[in-house]
C-alpha cells in the first residue's frame, strides 16, 4: 500500500506545475477548473508571479493546492499510478486540504473554495509583520519546549517538523529577543521565515472560528482512505473524526514528526510526495529511515 503527501506553505516556487501545463490537457483543465471555482487568475499567479502575488498568504495556499492537484491528477491519468493503493493520505498545513481532495473526501470545488478562505482568514488574522515566525535547527520539540518554559518565552511551536527542525511562532518582538536565548541553549540555527503572520498560534483562534461554519457546511464522502490529522496526529477514515480535526488545525501546531511516526506504527513504508518541491522528503529522512520515499514535482521526476 501507498501513502500519498502533499506540501504546505513555503514550497512555492514561480513556475510550479507549469511543465506539466504545458504538456497534458488534464493538467490545462485542473486549472481551469480551480480557477472557475475561486475566481482567480491562478495561471498569472504561478506562472509570472507579478507584484510578488505568489509569497501572499491569501493566494499562496490556492496556489500550491493548484500545483499539487494538477502533478496529482497528471500521474492518476497518465501513469499506472492506482488510487486503489492508497492507503494513506496526509498534507502539511494546507496540505491536508490537498490530501481531501486527492483522496476524493472532499470534491474539487468545495475544497478549492474553503482553501481560498482559509488563505483569506489567515492573511487578515493578524495586523501584518506583528507576529511571525521562526525556524529553530537542530533540536527536537521536547528540548525547545523546555527551552521556552525555562525561560518565559512568550512564543509557541507552530511545527514540528522533524527531530532536528521546529518552528516557532508569536509575536515578532519576542522573536527576536528570543533569537540569543535559545543559540545560548544549543540551537544551532534560529532562521527568521517570511511570513507575514504567527500561523498555528494562538493568533489565528479569530481566523480558525470564523473558518469553523465553512468547515461544518462541505460535504464529505467516504471511502477507505484514512487521513493522517496535522491537529491529533491520528489516522482515520471516519469523516466526523476528520472533520473535526481539521476545525482545530489552524490554531495549533502541525504535529509532522509525530504524524510520520503514525505512519510507521501502522505498517506503511511507501510515500510518495507530490506537489512543489522535495521539502517533506527531506523531514521525513530526518524522521525515520523505514520508508521508500519518491518525490514528483516536475515531469522529469516522473519520466524517471
Amino acid at each position: 500500500m501507498t501513502t500519498y503527501i502533499f506540501p504546505g506553505q513555503g514550497s512555492q516556487i514561480v513556475g510550479m506545475s507549469k511543465d506539466f501545463y504545458d504538456n497534458f490537457d488534464i493538467a490545462k483543465k485542473v486549472f481551469e477548473e480551480i480557477e472557475e471555482y475561486t475566481n482567480l487568475n491562478l495561471k498569472n499567479i504561478i506562472f509570472e508571479n507579478n507584484d510578488d502575488l505568489l509569497n501572499q498568504t491569501n493566494l499562496t495556499q490556492i496556489s500550491i493546492f493548484t500545483a499539487s492537484i494538477c502533478i496529482f491528477k497528471t500521474l492518476i491519468n497518465e501513469t499506472d499510478f492506482d488510487l486503489e493503493e492508497a492507503n494513506v493520505m496526509l498534507g502539511h498545513s494546507l496540505g491536508e486540504y490537498t490530501a481531501l481532495a486527492c483522496s476524493d473526501k472532499l470534491n474539487l470545488k468545495e475544497c478549492s473554495q474553503i482553501l481560498k478562505k482559509r488563505g483569506e482568514l489567515m492573511n487578515e488574522a493578524v495586523t501584518p509583520n506583528q507576529t511571525g515566525m521562526a525556524a529553530l535547527i537542530g533540536s527536537n520539540s521536547n528540548n525547545i519546549k523546555n527551552i521556552i518554559n525555562n525561560n518565559n518565552i512568550n512564543l509557541e511551536i507552530a511545527n514540528d517538523n522533524s527531530p532536528l527542525q521546529v518552528v516557532i511562532s508569536g509575536d515578532i518582538l519576542e522573536l527576536e529577543k528570543s533569537k540569543s536565548i535559545f543559540l545560548d541553549n544549543g540551537i544551532k540555527k534560529f532562521v527568521k521565515l517570511n511570513v507575514s503572520s504567527a500561523f498555528h498560534s494562538k493568533y489565528m483562534i479569530e481566523a480558525e472560528n470564523l473558518l469553523k461554519e465553512n468547515i461544518d457546511s462541505l460535504n464529505f464522502k467516504s471511502n477507505k482512505i484514512k487521513i493522517i490529522s496535522n491537529y491529533s496526529a491520528s489516522a482515520s477514515s471516519e469523516n466526523a473524526i476528520i472533520k473535526e480535526s481539521l476545525k482545530k488545525q489552524m490554531s495549533n501546531k502541525v504535529r509532522w514528526t509525530e504524524s510520520i511516526k503514525k505512519l510507521e506504527e501502522i505498517g506503511e513504508t511507501k510515500i510518495v510526495e507530490i506537489g512543489p518541491g522535495k521539502i517533506l522528503s527531506g523531514l521525513i529522512k530526518r524522521i525515520s529511515n523505514s520508508f521508500d520515499i519518491k518525490s514528483f514535482s516536475s515531469i522529469s521526476d516522473m519520466d524517471n
